[in-house]
């Protein structure tokens, strides 16, 4: 139930010749990696597409001026 054996992966790659040919591997193995650059350039896509958030404006200060201060203790 461990790992296979080197006796497995032969027989494994004997189905596999078997199935696909030893002339239609090669072009089987260049569609897989179409297919896995075309994943990695969407994957690329969609993070650009995702804009950055705005940047923080502070909030505005509540000081008072001169005028307000003098005003409010008036009153």
């Amino acid at each position: 139930m461990g790992s296979f054996s080197l006796m497995h992966w032969m027989i494994v790659l004997l189905i596999v010749l078997l199935l696909f040919g030893a002339g239609k591997l090669p072009h089987v193995m260049g569609d897989f990696a179409k297919g896995i650059k075309a994943f990695k350039a969407g994957m690329k896509d969609d993070d650009a597409a995702v804009s950055p958030p705005p940047p923080q404006v502070p909030p505005p200060s509540t000081a008072t001026t001169a005028a307000e201060h003098v005003t409010s203790d008036r009153g």
